[in-house]
């Protein structure tokens, strides 16, 4: 535990034997639970994972492949039923670093904010460690994020993340996007439910890992989300200026 709180990491992973064992020997010592989420596999992922002599590890594997967000749904239901009081994410392909998981911890478990976002586009190393197409890329669809959800995210697309309990219970999870853009999708369910988010510095940690964003997710998947995001938060902001509250819901 963590100041008194229950913590759990999800690890979605899809084809990562080479990763996952060194993913999970890096936990640190007050996670409580890992759920790796393997999701449809065929390289042998759950087995590694599960041979780890490590009791926090749970292994959930998807009989079919259901993309990124569809393995943190997952993982974000197992996690929070086992009473995690914040849920952090971190990809099966170690490029999380384990030393940044206590200041995007830190602003949830004080309540100061619900969903904390890792920030690879602010730190000093981020133009030398990131590939020049991944930091262009980021950067506008981080840009084109801010605008469509109001949210002043400054690295939409990364991945390590922390939700806190409260949102969790209150956020439509299950009817989020399932594939990549994922991250855009809840950034602006969060934004519509009134939740606060807060951008966290942390490295970029690139090795020989293979992207699966491709150009279909960032020129059509991803955008075609954002024009979504725009409408509802437009739809939203339309109903409570005019005193319908009781229809908010149904944009969220």
């Amino acid at each position: 535990m963590l100041h008194g709180a229950r913590i759990a990491v999800v690890v979605p992973a899809y084809n990562e034997a080479r990763h996952i064992a060194v993913t999970l020997a890096g936990m640190p010592s007050y996670v409580d639970d890992v759920i790796v989420v393997d999701d449809a596999s065929t390289d042998g992922t759950a087995e590694r994972a599960a041979a780890l002599r490590d009791a926090r590890v749970r292994v959930v594997r998807h009989p079919l492949n259901r993309g990124v967000g569809g393995a943190l749904k997952t993982g974000y239901r197992a996690a929070f039923a086992a009473g995690a009081d914040a849920v952090a994410v971190m990809a099966g392909d170690n490029q999380m670093h384990a030393d940044d998981l206590p200041a995007l911890l830190a602003p949830v478990l004080t309540g100061e904010v619900d969903y904390a976002k890792g920030d690879r586009l602010s730190h000093a190393d981020a133009r030398g460690r990131m590939p020049l197409t991944r930091f262009i890329g980021n950067h506008v669809l981080s840009l084109l994020t801010r605008w469509c959800t109001g949210v002043r995210v400054r690295d939409s697309q990364c991945g390590y993340t922390v939700l806190g309990r409260r949102a969790a219970q209150r956020l439509p999870l299950e009817s989020l996007w399932e594939g990549y853009g994922y991250p855009n999708d809840l950034i602006a369910a969060l934004a519509r439910s009134g939740f606060v988010v807060r951008d966290v510095v942390v490295r970029p940690v690139y090795a020989d890992e293979i992207s699966g964003i491709g150009l279909r997710h960032a020129l059509l998947v991803i955008p075609f989300l954002l024009v979504r995001a725009l409408a509802r938060r437009l739809t939203w902001l339309g109903l409570r200026a005019s005193g319908r509250e009781g229809r908010l819901e149904n944009v969220r």
